[in-house]
């Protein structure tokens, strides 16, 4: 049954995880030929700064409360039990050894082709994993260097960033709505970015 499944990777920090992200997820199901979505929970993006990123199992609670009414959507802790730093290729790798019935591939923003080049094993890949680009600000989705399957979407552009949620709870701001009503309720329960 899940042989043609198209499955997409969302990859992040998801801290927190917020209406953005749901919202971006949502239009890849729907405007895409992804048929479920899974949101790769990442300990540490070899390319950003660790700080101010909440405890893993706080980041991880986070995305299951916010996914756990929609079936076709869900949360994948496999990097935690990866070596650190996580390398999207390696990910895929063992994905796919996993579960060889799944036909992965990955959701990204245009500002990530910018530094692509920068991936570990990069034209693998390209050549291996369809990638969905969505549009960002600033970033020309036009300007693909890149030979491989990358297809640009037409997804809004929402200008929500979790460095925006954190500095809003930081400041006192009530930040109900940019937040999923349980993932809200659970960033001020655990006194999360105060």
């Amino acid at each position: 049954m899940n042989k043609n499944k198209l499955t997409g990777l969302f990859f992040g920090s998801f801290n927190p995880i917020h209406i953005g992200h749901l919202a971006l997820a949502n239009y890849m199901l729907e405007f895409t030929e992804i048929d479920e979505l899974w949101f790769v929970v990442s300990p540490q993006n070899p390319l950003k700064q660790k700080a101010s990123l909440a405890p893993d199992y706080h980041r991880l609670e986070m995305v299951k409360l916010a996914l756990e009414e929609n079936y076709k959507m869900r949360v994948c802790d496999i990097e935690f039990k990866m070596p650190k730093p996580s390398y999207t290729i390696d990910t895929l790798t063992y994905l796919s050894e996993k579960y060889p019935s799944k036909k992965f591939s990955i959701i990204m923003g245009a500002d990530n082709l910018k530094s692509f080049n920068k991936w570990k094993n990069f034209e693998i890949i390209l050549n291996s994993y369809k990638i969905f680009i969505y549009p960002r600000l600033g970033y020309n989705s036009n300007n693909n260097e890149y030979k491989g399957n990358i297809k640009f979407t037409e997804a809004p552009i929402i200008e929500i960033s979790s460095t925006f949620i954190r500095d809003a709870i930081k400041n006192g701001k009530n930040i109900r709505y940019f937040l999923n009503e349980k993932v809200f309720d659970y960033v001020n329960d655990c006194r999360l970015y105060k």
